[in-house]
């Protein structure tokens, strides 16, 4: 039996009558069914109610139901009477005739009176039949259809009905019926597409009750009827009707314990079992769990397991899905599925190395989400975050990066330093469009928490480092780059729109914090956009003139060269060309371009140019218009959007609080002599740009200020603004003239060896008597010139230099007396002091002694003295040559009287090739710069001093770029090949680059240069190059391999670069170029048999590399080549030179890159760690450098492999004569791991930076540490053998030691020529070598210190594109690079590097390395002494003054 509780007097109201129902009882089915009524029956109605029949109308029937429905509404359970009088009337009102009556009110009336009767009757129902039972309930579901209309006026008794049902439970007697699932369903239906948003609350209580009742206490929950709650969660349902999402929604959490087994039966059957027929809601299972889990998720706990049983599926498809789900349920805001779920959650982090791309995605936009939402998460994402920075699909790698930024601006605390470090490499992606999200996200997050301080100080700080990172991208090749970071810096770094004082004061304090390196790329830029001006002023200038042949080509020219500035060169060129027409043609366009590039433009008039010139150029009907696009880029690089007189006077203005003390210096962040000195570098930099900006006294009276400050870095850049600024002081500001003079006087006789040098270029450029002016500095300083008093004699001599070099006419002549009397007699020919006898090969500035900085300012004076005449009728350039030769020769000791110490003798070396150098630039010097003379030259590049080799290097690239250097001298880079530091040739192989790309670009723009090829076709470089190796003093033995394997090596080193491509034929060229030689003679030495022999031994050996590496080198050339006469003879007619000078054996083995044996000093300064070998130990005392003990090169495959792996700690942490010369680069905070171009996963991420180039190994040697000369005096007693002999100071790296004994020793009884310093014969084979390479370093010392994580920079394997975020700024900012200079360290894309390294082979002696004295010991063996003394050669020859 069922048992319903009373309803203690609920009042029901009845819409019509405003009856109540009192009570009621739950029903069921008697035990003895009473038989139906026979036909006949008296019908008892109740009182005033007539007959319902067929007979009447609708309108009777109707009238007639509502008296029985409220007599029915009346009765409770306990008239036992009236129940017995009108059971007649309950089985009656269930016939046919009702149930089907096509009347709806009759309808509605009849469902009331059966939902009455149900109560009434209760526990006995008085209908016994289960099929008449199943069409009552589903004629009383249909009716419960009607509360959809609640405006109807009959809503209310539908609602009575509703409710009576609801409170009843009446539904439940259907739990006897076989086929109750169907009125069960038809009821769930029914309510859930009636429900909307009209119906109150009560409605939806009723049918929650309705409907939980029958989950509830039924026996359980069909498919059928699941499906009829769940359809509602479906999205496509769910936006149809909120209401009944809603009321599924509170149904299933209020069932929750009963239905969770049947939900989680249908998804076993979909999930795992495959069942999809089961339900047709088996393809929504992941749309189902998603709102399931958000409505409840215990409704859900045994579903989860199925679901990492999914995440392996190998349906990539179907993995999708769930991670789709998945990163729902885990990134909501308020789930803890994580924390509670940690077995599916790390499956689900596993999705993201999945081997399906879209998988991969999805989870990585599901970090966004995850990140924002639940940040102590962010630990668990970082690491899968890092290897998808590296996957090699753009997209992920793009989206990563929008992932964290997202993040980021949200609240910065959300994204750890790891995650922003990710970011910052992607700024050297490969892909432009990860690159572009990347640097635009960091400069998002630059401006919000930096420049508009949003989340205070900390923040700011954690982000500072962006502004840097941002412009060292302008270091980078592409042209896209380069104009982001220009759009980034007008918006970002330094918004255009703010007011001028703060816009000043935000360009002002960020100068100041900015690395060396990003100022200069800062500075770069500037460049830049003022060259890209004075492009487009010299095209206006053109459209002034005469229409003609020579205006054509030239504005061709032009229009070419400012194309290259924009992106895509190739579309530019068109849409350039396009716009120079326009401006021929609209005389008003023109004139508001002039206005925009004029020096008196205003920033608010650029910002009104550029958009009146964007106005005329639009056209409304195409909405994309790509010319215009290329225009703004054009106009927006051109526009001067910061600098103007206005922000030059608040910058100066800014300046003069720092000086004064009341400016915000310590806020921002920067000290006030950081500020005042970064301050006075930002105006010198836009003095260079924006000259006229400066016009006005206010400003040139704060520089005059500046001028009397004690800090000589201040002075030296106010002069050097007055030098570029004020060419009209002298007209217009009399007043600042008369106080200038004197102070300019005064820094040019005792100021620094800069100010002097500035100011006297400051007089000469801004003042109309600057002979005068000149004169009288230059009388008294030349008059008091003491070479007894060096320290006092740099500033007189760099200011006699100057004016002599600016005023030749006036000066050359006193200055010859000055030369001859003082400079070489007095000075450079004499050693008046003792030099420190330290072992260093070179020393800081500091350490100098002031006689050599007087020596090296002297050969300077000579230089620019020279350079100053032009010209040679004295032969003063000849003396001038002999005397800087004869230093070269000597090791920079002029004098032999071995009182200089090693480093200054490095810092005379370098000051003489730098001048030789520096006179060729000069073509009436050129001509008398002999072969010998310039070959003396070119071996400086192979100095035995690290920093010598460096700055020369620097010097000739930088001298080389800019076309001042005949070609001739491109040739000494082939001798880089010979240097043991990977750095040296790594970065001549990049100025090679450059410098060939620059020559071949310059023909390309400039017909005209087709008549001077000889010298510009980089192609001819090779004759020189073939002469100049002839002519190695290393190359003493035409047939030795080892030898031969060197030059090859040299070789190489060019013809590789030259080889890259075969323009207009040039492999043949350069093969029929080298043939040509052999048919003429050495012009050097043309009656010497063994110079011509070197010769052509030589060009056979280029002859072998340019057929092996080319297949076009043998087609026809079709030019003739034109052979320099200075280095050649003429080719004699009768003259047939058809031998082969390198037999085929040699050739084989130049070719195969045999391994050679481990070389003298094969690594140069390593500690051994072989087995039983006990390295040196250093007693020296001082040691400043820290010393990271590494192995060296040994030659067997295991020796190679350490020595790979060690490749950049060698050359990071060495100490160079206690003096480092490398640039160390520490590690920053968040560890970021080095990327390659090709991207690379989590495991070779973490590997370093480990060189394989094609699975040859490279030689790497600490820079500089090879500079270390051991004194004999400084080992211990125990320690010492023999002492060594002296030897010859001038090096370059040792040869193999593979040469017989008796010919080292021949070779070194002899004189070496030119003072080329070789390696010492020894008496062991290449084994018994290894130990005799190790380094002395200080390892007791070294062991107890800690020394920090450092990075070197690696040349050869840093590529612009995917890599580490810093690498190619450090490389870009070597020392000794010019700012203006930073643009030509170009790196090679991903697809030309590495094939300079390809061809070197693994032993370290092939490329041959450092001449140094070193006594090594080593394990004695039987027959051998204990102590190997490497011999030097004999002294070299020394030329005459």
């Amino acid at each position: 039996m069922l048992h319903l509780p009373e309803l203690h007097e609920r009042p029901v109201e009845d819409c019509g009558e405003g009856n109540f129902i009192t009570s009621s009882t739950r029903m069921d089915f008697p035990s003895a069914q009473p038989k139906p009524p026979a036909d006949g029956k008296i019908i008892f109605y109740p009182p005033g109610v007539k007959e319902i029949t067929d007979k009447i109308t609708n309108d009777e029937v109707v009238k007639r139901l509502k008296m029985v429905v409220k007599t029915f509404m009346d009765m409770d359970q306990d008239s036992e009477d009236e129940k017995q009088q009108y059971l007649p009337l309950a089985l009656h009102l269930a016939s046919e005739f009702f149930l089907r009556n096509p009347n709806k009110d009759v309808r509605l009336l009849v469902a009331c009176c059966l939902a009455d009767i149900f109560r009434i009757y209760a526990p006995e129902a008085p209908y016994t039949s289960h099929d008449k039972l199943k069409d009552i309930f589903l004629f009383i579901t249909r009716q419960l259809k009607g509360l959809e209309d609640t405006k109807s006026p009959q809503f209310n008794r539908y609602f009575y009905l509703l409710e009576n049902l609801a409170w009843v439970k009446s539904y439940n007697i259907c739990f006897e019926l076989e086929d109750c699932n169907e009125i069960f369903i038809q009821l769930f239906r029914t309510l859930f597409s009636v429900i909307n948003n009209s119906h109150n609350q009560k409605v939806q209580m009723h049918m929650l009750d309705l409907m939980s009742s029958i989950i509830m206490e039924g026996d359980g929950v069909t498919q059928e009827l699941l499906d009829s709650i769940l359809i509602n969660l479906i999205p496509a349902h769910k936006n149809l009707n909120k209401q009944a999402f809603d009321l599924a929604k509170v149904l299933l959490k209020r069932t929750v314990q009963t239905i969770e087994p049947c939900i989680a039966n249908f998804f076993n059957q979909v999930l795992v079992l495959g069942k999809s027929s089961v339900s047709d809601l088996s393809e929504h299972v992941f749309d189902l769990i998603q709102e399931l889990f958000a409505i409840d998720p215990n409704l859900l706990l045994s579903v989860m397991p199925q679901l990492e049983f999914k995440l392996k599926s190998n349906d990539g498809e179907e993995r999708l899905a769930v991670v789709r789900l998945l990163a729902k349920l885990f990134g909501s805001k308020d789930s803890d599925l994580a924390t509670q779920n940690r077995p599916l959650w790390q499956c689900f982090l596993g999705r993201f190395n999945d081997i399906h791309v879209p998988v991969r995605l999805e989870s990585v936009k599901f970090a966004s989400h995850c990140l924002m939402n639940h940040p102590d998460l962010a630990k668990d994402l970082t690491e899968y975050l890092k290897v998808r920075s590296h996957d090699p699909e753009e997209a992920i790698r793009h989206d990563v990066i929008v992932t964290i930024i997202t993040a980021g601006k949200r609240d910065l605390s959300l994204v750890n330093d790891q995650l922003l470090g990710f970011v910052r490499e992607r700024t050297l992606d490969k892909r432009w469009r990860v690159r572009k999200e990347a640097m635009m996200g960091l400069a998002q997050l630059y401006k919000k928490y930096c420049l508009h301080a949003e989340a205070g100080k900390d923040a700011a700080e954690k982000v500072s480092w962006i502004k840097d990172k941002l412009l060292h991208i302008y270091y980078q090749n592409s042209i896209d780059d380069k104009l982001l970071v220009e759009k980034i810096f007008a918006q970002y770094l330094v918004p255009h729109n703010l007011e001028t004082e703060e816009r000043m004061k935000c360009l002002y304090y960020l100068y100041a914090s900015l690395d060396p390196n990003a100022v200069k790329a800062l500075n770069e830029m500037w460049k830049c956009q003022n060259m890209l001006r004075s492009h487009m002023r010299e095209l206006l200038d053109l459209h002034k003139q005469p229409t003609s042949e020579a205006n054509s080509a030239a504005m061709f020219g032009k229009l070419m060269t400012i194309a290259k500035n924009l992106p895509d060169p190739g579309k530019a060129q068109d849409f350039v060309k396009k716009f120079n027409q326009v401006l021929g043609d609209d005389e008003k366009l023109r004139s508001q371009l002039e206005l925009l590039i004029s020096p008196t433009c205003s920033c608010k008039q650029a910002d009104v140019c550029v958009r009146e010139i964007a106005r005329k150029l639009a056209n409304p009907k195409q909405p994309t218009n790509p010319f215009l696009e290329m225009v703004k880029f054009l106009l927006e690089r051109i526009a001067p959007v910061h600098i103007d007189s206005e922000a030059i006077s608040a910058l100066v203005k800014l300046m003069n609080k720092s000086i004064e003390g009341t400016a915000d210096d310590e806020e921002e962040g920067v000290s006030p002599d950081t500020a005042i000195r970064s301050g006075l570098e930002l105006l010198k930099v836009l003095s260079f740009t924006h000259p006229t900006s400066f016009h006005s006294a206010e400003t040139y009276e704060s520089l005059l200020q500046c001028l009397r400050m004690e800090d000589d870095k201040v002075a030296e850049a106010a002069i050097q603004i007055f030098r570029n600024t004020g060419h009209k002081i002298e007209t217009d500001l009399p007043q600042i003239r008369s106080t200038l003079i004197p102070i300019l006087h005064q820094k040019a006789k005792r100021g620094t060896p800069h100010q002097a040098k500035q100011a006297v270029h400051c007089i000469h450029a801004i003042f109309s008597n600057k002979e005068v002016q000149l004169a009288q500095i230059f009388e008294p300083l030349s008059r008091s010139l003491n070479a007894d008093v060096p320290e006092q004699l740099i500033t007189p001599l760099v200011s006699l230099g100057h004016i002599s070099m600016l005023a030749p006419d006036q000066f050359a002549s006193p200055m010859k007396s000055v030369v001859a009397n003082f400079i070489v007699k007095d000075l450079l020919m004499n050693d008046r002091s003792t030099g420190e006898k330290n072992g260093k090969l070179w020393s800081p500035d500091e350490e100098v002694s002031p006689e050599v900085l007087a020596k090296v300012q002297a050969i300077k004076l000579l230089v620019r003295w020279l350079l100053g005449m032009k010209n040679n009728q004295s032969k003063s350039a000849n003396s001038t040559l002999r005397l800087l030769s004869a230093m070269l020769v000597s090791e920079g000791d002029l004098t032999e009287q071995k009182r200089i110490s090693k480093s200054d003798m490095s810092r005379l070396r370098l000051a003489a090739g730098s001048a030789i150098m520096k006179l060729a630039q000069e073509p009436c010097y050129h001509e008398i710069i002999t072969p010998e003379q310039f070959q003396l030259c070119a071996l400086v590049i192979n100095d035995e001093c690290y920093q010598v080799r460096q700055i020369f290097a620097q010097k000739l690239h930088k001298a080389l770029v800019k076309l001042l250097l005949p070609l001739e001298y491109m040739a000494i880079f082939a001798l880089c090949a010979k240097d043991p530091v990977k750095e040296r040739r790594a970065h001549a192989r990049q100025c090679l680059l450059k410098n060939i790309s620059i020559r071949r670009e310059y023909i390309k723009q400039n017909p005209m240069a087709n008549e001077k090829l000889l010298s510009l076709l980089p192609e001819y470089v090779v004759p020189y190059m073939i002469h100049l190796l002839a002519h190695d003093p290393d190359f003493t033995k035409p047939q030795d391999v080892d030898q031969l394997r060197d030059i090859k090596e040299c070789l190489w080193f060019m013809l590789e670069v030259l080889m890259t491509k075969n323009e207009n034929n040039s492999h043949a060229f350069m093969k029929k170029m080298t043939e040509s030689i052999k048919l003429t003679r050495d012009g050097q030495s043309p009656d010497e048999p063994k110079a011509n022999e070197k010769l052509y031994t030589v060009c056979d050996v280029a002859l072998c590399v340019i057929n092996s590496k080319s297949a076009l080198c043998n087609a026809d050339s079709p030019k003739d080549p034109v052979l320099p006469t200075k280095f050649f003879t003429q080719p004699e007619k009768d003259f047939c030179n058809d031998r082969n000078y390198i037999s085929e054996e040699t050739r084989v083995l130049l070719l195969t890159g045999k391994p050679k044996p481990t070389g003298v000093l094969g690594a140069v300064n390593k500690p051994l760690s072989a087995t039983g070998r006990r390295p040196y130990i250093r007693s020296t005392g001082s040691e400043t450098g820290s010393n990271n003990n590494v192995n060296s090169e040994l030659s067997s495959p295991a020796g190679n492999r350490s020595r790979e792996q060690n490749s950049d700690i060698s050359e990071t942490g060495v100490s160079e004569n206690d003096e480092n010369p490398v640039r160390i680069i520490s590690v920053t905070p968040a560890k970021i791991e080095p990327v390659k171009n090709k991207e690379i996963n989590s495991d070779q991420a973490t590997q370093g930076n480990v060189s394989t180039e094609r699975g040859k190994k490279k030689t790497t040697t600490a820079a500089g540490a090879e500079n270390f000369h051991q004194k004999s005096e400084e080992k211990n007693p125990d320690e010492m053998g023999q002492p060594a002999p002296p030897k010859p100071r001038r090096g370059r790296p040792p040869k193999s030691e593979s040469q017989g004994t008796m010919a080292k020793n021949a070779e070194a009884s002899k004189p070496s020529g030119r003072g080329r310093k070789r390696a010492a014969p020894s008496q062991e084979g290449p084994g018994s070598l290894e130990a005799s390479n190790a380094k002395a370093p200080k390892q007791q010392d070294t062991a107890k210190k800690a020394v920090p994580a450092q990075r070197q920079i690696d040349l050869q394997r840093s590529k612009v594109l995917g890599s580490d975020g810093d690498s190619v700024l450090e490389i870009e900012s070597s020392p000794g690079y010019s700012p203006s200079e930073m643009d030509l360290f170009e790196l090679c894309d991903t697809e030309d590097t590495g094939s300079q390294e390809d061809t070197e082979d693994t032993d370290l002696t092939e490329r041959g390395f450092l001449k140094v004295k070193r006594k090594l010991t080593r394990k004695g063996r039987k027959g051998e002494p204990k102590e190997g003394v490497l011999q030097a050669s004999a002294k070299n020859k020394k030329l005459p003054v």
